[in-house]
């Protein structure tokens, strides 16, 4: 297993007052040749995430993975879905328990920790472990929605991660979703805080299936209704 020592999920940077927790940190420290941290995300959920989870049905199975402490765990457990969070720390799943099911699991070396189980919904943010890819794409439900955003090529310049494994590459997610009904995609640079993302929302939709009408853009009269 590759060392991700500069590597941080979506949460667990909020749990250090905007520092990278010191459990994600593995063995290797920062050199003066390294780039600084990147800037902490916000608390608030990512609106990229907001924006189409709001379109999920009600009651909706939601995975959120590599779910930290919970930034948007709780907002999706707050939106009336069935929220399962997945993470390999205990201390920070352990508030979450009263809102959502939550379990304990080292995604990157052990098994699959929810063989069989399919998601109306799968939320991942600020982590990527390319593994894990199929294991994802099997648990979508038929008519599920991947929620994804995370850094991408790029964002070396700015700060950590810089290494090109825990980067996106130009495209990369539209490859890991061919097949999906993609809703919406982007790949570029955030100001605030300053960072280069790649995000997409895609759908488990046959083509031609379904109602040509479910999946409204932004801005429209039926967006964010559910």
């Amino acid at each position: 297993m590759p060392d991700r020592s500069e590597f941080f999920d979506n949460d667990r940077m909020n749990q250090t007052n905007g520092e990278p927790a010191p459990t994600k940190m593995r063995a290797a420290q920062a050199t003066p040749a390294d780039p600084p941290a990147a800037a902490a995300p916000s608390p608030l959920p990512s609106p990229w995430v907001q924006r189409f989870a709001a379109q999920l049905p009600p009651g909706a199975r939601v995975l959120d993975v590599a779910c930290g402490s919970g930034r948007h765990l709780r907002w999706l457990a707050g939106q009336g879905y069935a929220v399962t969070g997945v993470d390999r720390d205990a201390t920070a799943l352990a508030p979450l328990a009263t809102l959502a099911e939550t379990l304990v699991a080292d995604l990157e070396g052990e098994p699959w920790p929810l063989p069989g189980r399919r998601f109306d919904g799968i939320v991942v943010t600020n982590y990527l472990w390319r593994p894990l890819w199929p294991a994802l794409r099997a648990a979508l439900a038929d008519g599920g929605m991947l929620i994804c955003e995370t850094f991408a090529a790029g964002h070396e310049r700015i700060g950590r991660p810089s290494r090109p494994e825990f980067l996106l590459q130009r495209g990369e997610l539209l490859r890991l979703c061919d097949g999906l009904r993609v809703l919406a995609y982007e790949d570029g640079f955030e100001p605030a805080p300053p960072r280069v993302v790649q995000r997409i929302a895609a759908v488990d939709e046959p083509p031609g299936a379904g109602d040509p009408m479910r999946w409204p853009l932004a801005g429209g009269p039926a967006a964010g209704a559910r």
